[in-house]
C-alpha cells in the first residue's frame, strides 16, 4: 500500500516539535471517561490492568500506551472518549508495572513484549464472541501493535492504527541522545530507574523475595546515563535478550510491517523529536494491507491544530477514530 500525506495542518501558535510533543502532557485537562477497572490475572503469576469503557453497542478497541505511559495519559483517554462519542467500546491496557502498582514478577514489559497484548485480544474475543475487534497504539504501544501483527500475520482484528511509532529502536535510542532530546531521555531513564526501585520494595513489603532478589543487580546503577544503558544492563538482561542490541534487532517493528495481514494505518510525523526524519518505511517495505499516513509536522503523539488556543483540536485522537471506522467500514463490505 502506499505512503500518502497527513491532512494535519499545526496549530498557528503550536507549529514547532517540541511545543507539539509537550503541550498534551504539560497543558491540556485529561478528558473526561468513565470506565471499570478490572484484573486480569496471568499464567505466570503475574496480572495486567484494563480500563474498561463498554458504553454502546459498537466495535470494541483495544488502546496501548507508550514508554512510562498508562491508561491515564491523555491521549488514551481522549481517544476513549471520541470512540464512545462514536457508540464504540474500547478498553486500554496498562501494561505489567504501569497501571499504578508495580507487578509482581520480576520482569517488567518492553517495545517487543506481545504476549500480553495476545492475553488481552484471547479476553476480549471469548468475552465478546460475535463482536469486531481493533486496535490502537502509540509509540512504544504502537511498535508492539506493529510487531504482533506482523509475526502473527493474524486477521483477527477488523483494522488497526499505529501512531508515533519508534520504527527502529536502537536509532531512537541514540537520537534521544542528542540536543534536546536529551529533555525526554533523561526523563524517561530517570522513571525507569525509579520504577525498578519501587517495585523492589513492594516485592519485599509482599514478602515476594525471589523476584525481589532478581531484581538486586539492577538497583543503584549510577553508570545507567542514556535510555541505551538502561535497555542494556536493565531491560535486556531482565528480557532474556544479549543485550541492546539484540533487543533493538528482535524488536523494532519495522521489519515485520512487510508480513501484517490486518488493514492496518501509520501516522507519523517526520519531525517526531524522539526518531531520526528517515526512520518511516519505505513503500516497498509495506505489505499490501499497510498504509503510512506522513506528516512533515506532529511532533511525537502531539498533532495539535485549531485557530483557537483555548479550544486546541488534538487531530491525532480524531484520525485514528476515523481511520478505524473507515477500516471497520471497509470490513463489512
Amino acid at each position: 500500500m502506499p505512503i500518502v500525506e497527513s491532512s494535519f495542518r499545526p496549530a498557528w501558535w503550536l507549529r514547532g516539535a517540541h511545543v507539539q510533543t509537550l503541550w498534551s502532557p504539560m497543558v491540556r485537562f485529561a478528558p473526561n471517561v468513565q470506565r471499570k477497572r478490572e484484573r486480569l490475572e496471568l499464567d505466570d503469576g503475574d496480572f495486567l490492568d484494563l480500563d474498561w469503557q463498554l458504553d454502546g453497542e459498537g466495535p470494541i478497541v483495544i488502546v496501548l500506551h507508550g514508554l512510562t505511559g498508562s491508561s491515564e495519559s491523555k491521549y488514551i483517554l481522549g481517544v476513549q472518549r471520541r470512540l464512545k462519542e462514536l457508540g464504540w467500546r474500547s478498553v486500554a491496557l496498562n501494561f505489567r508495572g504501569c497501571s499504578g502498582e508495580p507487578n509482581r514478577l520480576a520482569r517488567s514489559y518492553h517495545s517487543g513484549e506481545t504476549g500480553d497484548f495476545a492475553s488481552l485480544l484471547n479476553l476480549v474475543k471469548e468475552r465478546f464472541p460475535d463482536t469486531p475487534v481493533g486496535a490502537a497504539g502509540f509509540s512504544l504501544g504502537g511498535n508492539v501493535l506493529l510487531k504482533w501483527l506482523g509475526e502473527t500475520q493474524s486477521t483477527d482484528l477488523f483494522g488497526a492504527v499505529a501512531s508515533s511509532v519508534p520504527l527502529q529502536l536502537g536509532r531512537c535510542a541514540a537520537q534521544l541522545e542528542q540536543g534536546f532530546a536529551r529533555v525526554y531521555m533523561n526523563r524517561f531513564v530517570r522513571d525507569l530507574q525509579q520504577a525498578v526501585i519501587d517495585k523492589h520494595q513492594t516485592l519485599l513489603d509482599q514478602g515476594r523475595t525471589t523476584p525481589a532478589e532478581k531484581l538486586e543487580p539492577y538497583l543503584g546503577l549510577s553508570h545507567i546515563a542514556t535510555l541505551r544503558d538502561f535497555d542494556e544492563y536493565v531491560t535486556a538482561p531482565l528480557h532474556g535478550f544479549e543485550g541492546a542490541e539484540h533487543y533493538y534487532a528482535t524488536c523494532s517493528s519495522r521489519q515485520f510491517v512487510s508480513s501484517i495481514q490486518t488493514p492496518t494505518t501509520i501516522v507519523h510525523a517526520v519531525d517526531d523529536p524522539f526518531m531520526p526524519d528517515d526512520i518511516h518505511p519505505n513503500e516497498d517495505e509495506l505489505s499490501d494491507q499497510v498504509t503510512l499516513e506522513l506528516s512533515s509536522r506532529g511532533g511525537h503523539v502531539g498533532f495539535v491544530s485549531g485557530w483557537n488556543p483555548i479550544k486546541p483540536i488534538y487531530w491525532l485522537e480524531q484520525r485514528v477514530v476515523h481511520h478505524l471506522s473507515q477500516l471497520f467500514a471497509e470490513s463489512q463490505t
